[in-house]
């Protein structure tokens, strides 16, 4: 299984829509992660932030982690 590290990234949808918040992921890599993101976003509703969302993931915070892991959405602090 491949390395796997667990983001957290801030992503905020500003006003009129005001949606969004702190994700908690575990990924193997940025691409990975913004997809596991775009995935809860069934409807695409937010696609127009989508590369707000690939700087967020660039800038956020990431640990290596130990062991063997899913990759998922571990948890997410949504408005």
């Amino acid at each position: 299984m491949a390395q796997k590290f667990l983001y957290i990234v801030n992503h905020y949808v500003p006003y009129p829509d005001s949606n969004g918040g702190l994700w908690n992921v575990v990924a193997e890599d940025d691409n990975e992660c913004f997809d596991l993101i775009v995935a809860e976003d069934a409807n695409n509703f937010y696609e127009s932030y989508y590369n707000q969302l690939k700087e967020n993931i660039l800038n956020g915070i990431v640990y290596e982690l130990a062991g063997e892991v899913e990759s998922c959405i571990v948890e997410s602090f949504l408005d």
